[in-house]
């Protein structure tokens, strides 16, 4: 229930309190790091609030009246609870703030987050991050369940329950190997081509197969071919395209050295856009405080 308004005010007790035990206002007004008038006057709008004369000032000093000296001895119980519960609430503050989890899906943990985390280790130097990287159904699920205190995700869309913010742009890329087909096509596939062949592909709830799903529907094709290979890991997709499997589409940034080098061959889709946000993801209505504040403020800002 509400407490009542006269004894909403801890400092003011507190400072009565000083005032007992040291006998002056000025003195408590030192310990609480106030000028006298403004102790004074805190005090005279408690007796006000009380309705009760609760100091005797005198040239030598302030003393407690009767009535004084037994509020005191009943707020001391309540000012010493309270000081108590605000450091328990520093002790369990300052341990979230030691620590950090996080879920992020397999573009942004593999490519993005470990300049973010040079960065944030560079404000917090004692911080123990802990990084689960995940599909971005799993990633979501993380967050619902409270498991994770930030989560990064490529897909489209999210579940209800969460709030969401976009850190980076991405564009898919399909590529293949030097030697297949495509890769000595003049002119781009078409997305019908593309969602009629059978691709080295992420598990169903990846990110990165949920944006090409998404992408294709924008051209009414609703049906891809079931995946030649179904792979949970990036690197294991670039290594068997490389080797001659068959087509992917995977994250430009998880591709650039690959095509850089000549190891894969990125093949254009004719009037297909392939860009898609990476997103910051939390639980609705929650407010991102500490570490997760922070790093969430480095993402954007290497956007």
């Amino acid at each position: 229930m509400p407490l009542p308004p006269q004894v909403t005010d801890l400092t003011s007790f507190d400072l009565l309190l000083s005032v007992a035990r040291l006998g002056s206002i000025g003195q408590a007004a030192a310990e609480h790091r106030v000028s006298q008038p403004a102790a004074s006057a805190r005090l005279r709008h408690l007796e006000r609030r009380l309705g009760l004369t609760l100091l005797h000032r005198t040239p030598r000093g302030t003393v407690l009246t009767s009535t004084g000296a037994l509020i005191a001895d009943w707020a001391r119980g309540v000012v010493e609870a309270a000081d108590s519960l605000a450091a328990a609430v520093q002790t369990l503050r300052s341990s979230h703030e030691s620590r950090l989890t996080i879920a992020a899906s397999q573009t942004v943990a593999e490519y993005l987050l470990p300049a973010w985390l040079v960065a944030l280790r560079a404000r917090h130097p004692d911080l123990t991050v802990t990084l689960r990287a995940a599909n971005s159904a799993e990633v979501a699920a993380r967050l619902l369940a409270g498991n994770v205190d930030l989560g990064f995700v490529e897909g489209p869309d999210l579940p209800p329950g969460l709030d969401a913010a976009t850190v980076a742009a991405d564009r898919l890329t399909v590529v293949v190997a030097p030697t297949h087909p495509w890769a000595r096509r003049r002119r781009g596939i078409t997305p019908a081509e593309l969602a009629a062949t059978p691709l080295v592909s992420r598990e169903a709830g990846s990110g990165t197969r949920r944006a090409l799903e998404t992408a294709l529907r924008e051209h009414h094709i609703d049906v891809l071919a079931a995946p030649l290979l179904e792979l949970s890991s990036t690197t294991a997709i670039k290594h068997a395209v490389a080797a001659g499997s068959g087509p992917a589409v995977l994250s430009s940034l998880a591709v650039s050295t690959e095509l850089a080098a000549g190891t894969l061959t990125g093949v254009p889709v004719t009037g297909l856009a392939l860009h898609r946000r990476l997103r910051a993801a939390w639980p609705a209505g929650a407010q991102l405080i500490g570490p997760a504040r922070d790093l969430y403020a480095i993402a954007g800002r290497h956007r």
